[in-house]
């Protein structure tokens, strides 16, 4: 029994012996997997030097484009700068346009025509006043749109069909026009050189604008519609060698995307300082005059009246060809009546 008992204690110490050599290996293993995924680690995070490639990469990288455009920073008002309060007119939404069905259009033509700032029903165009949405003329309120991508202006170049996006950079160099070289003297009056410069724009001088638009008779209500397309100023451009190239569009600007801008803008009204209406309510109500220069009634060469055999040399007879088309229209929706 006493040989029986020593075995077993011995057998017993054997496997404790046993269990701790097997224990201290596993924890030994550990230790040295934790110093490897380290070292890894470590190796894995060693900053790196920019190669010659990546130099060359941030060489070539062009210089930002200064896309602001030719428009005088105002200031706001730091107290309310109104006897009453406006800031609901402000944020007014002009209200969506009637659907017409191309079924219910029974009479349709295309009319182009220039607005003339100067004429007296004209002149809320040109009000030069600064207020806290900026400057008031009209043509300050199209770049400001533009400025603030509220809008996308579209070339003239492809004519007026809306089919060119254009740039800031491309708008203010059509507004600014081209550089021209201006002498460089030294203190003793001699010229040493000469360097490009732009000159200051005049905003007094786009004192011209150009509609596009449709005139449609729908059947259903028996009403005549007028509906603007697209608006586009006009200047002379001059080049660099003082030649003159004539009036041409600087860019279009489709009018839907402007009417809720112009519903923010107030119009001058010399009368009433508190019965102005918006931009928007002034197109909408036709309360401006711009003489017919194009239209798509007999016209199958789409030609201007300007460029019309026997007319490009009398304004006067334009003028009354323009007259002449407003009158047929005016005659057909009158002529559909009983009385």
């Amino acid at each position: 029994m006493k040989t029986r008992l020593f075995k077993f204690l011995f057998i017993a110490v054997l496997l404790c012996g046993f269990a701790d050599v097997a224990s201290a290996q596993k924890k030994t293993g550990r230790k040295s997997t934790k110093r490897t995924t380290k070292a890894k680690t470590k190796a894995s995070i060693q900053p790196t030097v920019a190669s010659a490639d990546s130099l060359a990469a941030v060489a070539a990288t062009p210089e930002p484009v200064n896309d602001s455009l030719p428009i005088k920073p105002i200031k706001k008002s730091l107290r309310p700068d109104e006897a009453v309060e406006t800031a609901v007119l402000r944020d007014r939404m002009p209200l969506p346009y009637e659907h017409l069905r191309a079924d219910d259009a029974v009479y349709r033509h295309r009319i182009w025509r220039e607005i003339d700032t100067r004429e007296k029903i004209n002149l809320p165009f040109m009000y030069s006043a600064d207020a806290d949405n900026g400057n008031q003329r009209f043509i300050s309120i199209l770049l400001q749109a533009l400025q603030d991508s509220a809008v996308t202006a579209f070339s003239a170049a492809d004519g007026d069909r809306f089919t060119t996006p254009m740039t800031k950079a491309e708008i203010a160099k059509i507004v600014l026009g081209d550089e021209i070289d201006v002498p460089v003297y030294n203190e003793l009056g001699e010229q040493t050189g000469s360097k490009k410069m732009r000159n200051e724009v005049n905003l007094d001088s786009f004192y011209k604008f150009r509609v596009k638009e449709e005139v449609i008779f729908d059947k259903e209500s028996s009403r005549l519609f007028w509906r603007i397309l697209g608006i586009a100023p006009v200047k002379s451009i001059i080049t660099s060698a003082g030649v003159n190239l004539g009036e041409t569009e600087l860019f279009w600007l489709y009018y839907p995307d402007m009417r809720p801008v112009f519903a923010k803008y107030e119009v001058y009204n010399a009368k009433n300082f508190g019965g102005r209406m918006s931009w928007e309510e002034l197109f909408e109500g036709r309360m401006f005059y711009g003489r017919i220069i194009k239209s798509s009634m007999d016209n199958p060469k789409d030609l201007y009246i300007k460029n019309v055999n026997g007319l490009s040399e009398n304004g006067i007879l334009q003028l009354f060809e323009g007259e002449n088309i407003k009158e047929k229209i005016f005659n057909y929706e009158q002529d559909l009546w009983s009385y």
